[in-house]
């Protein structure tokens, strides 16, 4: 049987990470921290060999990409929900019931910007193309999230995870957190 394993690195940390901004499509760099993060991905993909390696077009994707492994072909159906009119919004100042549709991922239609099904749309337009064999795919967050629901398995992960999924058999494999951990300021 032929399989599609993904390897997903969801990015280092960022201003907007760190301190509970929407970045979404803002081009935001990588922290210092962020950099190490990158940096202590490397020996997790150490050895391994992927079919291709991919980015989200946005820089701190890029720049982790680059840090962690390499050359990545960038393409912007990786990229983190465009959040819209909330661009750029602090977390905590958003209203209740904003940040509960987001937290529970389903619903969520920030006004300008994308909803989950549009979200997912892309993101099968980009699976469909890939070859079977692994795939190393440096990506944001909601992204991550949501191929790990879909492979039943919720989860949000901090900045610098690296994610394993059998996206043929629709499961996880792995999560390897980074060691250089930070707060997360997206809490409900």
């Amino acid at each position: 049987m032929e399989t599609l394993e993904l390897w997903l690195v969801r990015h280092g940390e960022t201003p907007s990470s760190r301190d509970g901004v929407l970045a979404g499509w803002l081009d935001v760099p990588l922290t210092q921290r962020g950099l190490e993060q990158a940096e202590a991905v490397r020996p997790e993909l150490a050895g391994e060999s992927f079919e291709g390696v991919w980015s989200s077009d946005l820089q701190r994707t890029v720049e982790t990409a680059h840090i962690a492994w390499g050359t990545a072909t960038p393409d912007p159906r990786l990229r983190e929900i465009n959040f819209g009119e909330l661009e750029g919004c602090e977390w905590a100042a958003l209203d209740p019931a904003v940040r509960r549709s987001f937290a529970n991922f389903n619903g969520f239609h920030p006004a300008g910007g994308e909803t989950l099904e549009q979200v997912r749309e892309r993101l099968y337009d980009f699976l469909a193309e890939l070859r079977w064999g692994r795939h190393l795919v440096f990506t944001h967050g909601g992204v991550i999230r949501l191929l790990t629901r879909e492979a039943g398995n919720d989860a949000f992960v901090p900045t610098g995870t690296v994610v394993g999924l059998d996206w043929a058999g629709r499961r996880m494999l792995f999560v390897k957190e980074s060691p250089i951990r930070v707060v997360q300021a997206f809490t409900e």
